[in-house]
């Protein structure tokens, strides 16, 4: 049985480090299985979220942000599934994978962010109106379709959270692993220039 010596004397076994990375991956994939059930949660929130009243109906469908916000957790829902699942696979990190998941991470918290920030805005119009331009508050006809949507951007921005916290785990993973990209020039007298002058 392999043995590593710790600077403090301590001895950790290979077993020891099996098991630790056996469930440091399995708390990963569970990790990024919390997004997905969020994800989920918000899209059948908004997607049942329409109300009829005495001035006509509103549904999500007649709001550009709101069906993006759909879209945007669809999307990062079926990501947090690929993502456990390749994660929940033993296999050695590689570099190609850890800056497939930085890049990926990173992208859906922006998409994710970006559909809560939009939706956001337009809730708060809903809610309070904008008098500049005679746009009235809608909430006190369709306080149930505002309920409603104000649930679904809430819990996006918590999947913002997790992706946020799953974007400093790949970048960390990523860049404590593996040496930074490095440019190969033939003319090293010339580089050196460039940085001393």
């Amino acid at each position: 049985m392999a043995e590593k010596i710790l600077p403090k004397g301590g001895v950790v076994t290979a077993d020891d480090e099996s098991g630790r990375t056996t469930s440091m991956r399995t708390a990963e994939t569970l990790f990024r299985l919390l997004p997905m059930g969020l994800c989920v949660a918000a899209l059948i929130v908004m997607l049942k979220d329409s109300q009829t009243s005495d001035f006509g109906s509103l549904s999500y469908t007649n709001l550009g942000a709101f069906k993006y916000l759909v879209h945007a957790n669809g999307i990062c829902a079926g990501y947090s599934l690929l993502s456990a699942v390749v994660t929940a696979v033993p296999r050695p990190p590689t570099m190609s994978r850890a800056w497939t998941f930085f890049l990926l991470d990173q992208l859906l918290t922006y998409i994710i962010l970006a559909a809560g920030a939009v939706s956001t805005e337009v809730v708060y119009l809903a809610y309070k109106g904008d008098t500049a331009i005679t746009w009235s508050a809608a909430c006190g006809t369709f306080g149930g379709f505002c309920h409603k949507a104000t649930v679904s951007v809430s819990i996006t921005f918590v999947v913002m959270l997790c992706y946020a916290a799953l974007s400093l785990i790949s970048s960390y993973r990523l860049f404590s692993r593996f040496d930074p990209p490095t440019t190969h020039s033939g003319n090293k007298a010339a580089e050196m220039d460039v940085f001393h002058t």
